[in-house]
């Protein structure tokens, strides 16, 4: 790896898969003019500031991202992802300009999807790391309209896991990306050193190893219906606490409410790899030759 690609990827690893709680939302001068509206709750100055999340030189856009081709793809994954997850279609809006290297879902309502993350997405993975990125979005606004993640830990892991299982489960869904494990595997390693090792931190996002397992878990759910956002929750949490997690693999498991019994042993000879997955065993590279 080059060094302007490893700095690349380090900044990726600080800004990429953002939330943002209603507080932390942008607070707008309501007299501006040629505003914009995301969602209808919040109102921006098109080609102006747009919040303290992005640099003051980005300029929003509802209407154009890189070009008319990529606007539309984004655009219809956008709708996609909420058919499958049974929700209206979430409120979509561009940061244009540099520093842009971010995706950030809101908890007013709305996505902001930055110009230079889809960019790196795209020249690192292709369109399928673009669908990806907002699949994850998508999911916090899931997080954010049902009271997600139930686990209960002081972490955003929790919250960065959940997203990418459901990353995953939209790529590989019949209904939705439909995509083999090496072009799903390629979306995620897309940005290889997402995860962090600050386990003490209240921002703490989970390992590598452990966010990709999430994203695998995820994945091979992908067969199973779309039980509906609070009984996806809690079945990624019951196969990954007592599963996933290296040193936790203990206890009788019943299969959670919502998957098939065929699916959950298909999810249940997966657990050792799962495991070795989340413990760093399984590197980056044995990762995208899983089948």
């Amino acid at each position: 790896m080059n060094k302007f690609k490893a700095l690349v990827l380090t900044t990726a690893v600080t800004l990429l898969f953002a939330s943002c709680e209603k507080n932390e939302s942008p607070d707008l001068n309501n007299n501006q003019s040629s505003k914009i509206s995301l969602n209808g709750h919040l109102t921006h100055k098109d080609c102006g500031f747009i919040d303290n999340n992005w640099p003051a030189n980005a300029q929003l856009s509802t209407t154009n991202i890189i070009n008319g081709a990529e606007t539309n793809f984004l655009v219809g994954q956008n709708a996609n992802i909420a058919d499958l997850f049974n929700i209206n279609t979430v409120p979509l809006g561009f940061a244009i300009g540099n520093g842009t290297l971010n995706a950030i879902s809101y908890g007013a309502g709305y996505i902001i999807f930055g110009e230079g993350l889809y960019n790196f997405a795209l020249d690192n993975g292709g369109r399928i790391s673009v669908a990806m990125v907002q699949a994850h979005e998508v999911a916090h606004q899931l997080q954010f309209r049902n009271g997600l993640p139930s686990r209960n830990e002081r972490t955003a892991r929790a919250a960065e896991l959940e997203a990418d299982a459901f990353a995953g489960f939209y790529i590989g869904h019949a209904d939705g990306y439909a995509a083999a494990w090496p072009a799903a595997s390629a979306a995620y390693n897309f940005s290889s050193l997402l995860g962090d090792n600050q386990v003490n931190s209240p921002n703490h996002h989970g390992t590598a190893g452990q966010r990709r397992s999430a994203f695998r878990l995820g994945w091979l759910l992908r067969n199973n219906a779309y039980p509906g956002a609070v009984a996806f929750d809690r079945a990624i949490f019951r196969y990954y606490d007592q599963y996933v997690l290296a040193a936790a693999l203990r206890g009788e498991f019943l299969k959670p409410e919502g998957v098939s019994q065929k699916i959950h042993e298909y999810i249940m000879s997966k657990m050792e790899e799962l495991n070795k997955i989340s413990s760093g065993e399984i590197s980056e590279e044995e990762f995208e030759k899983l089948q």
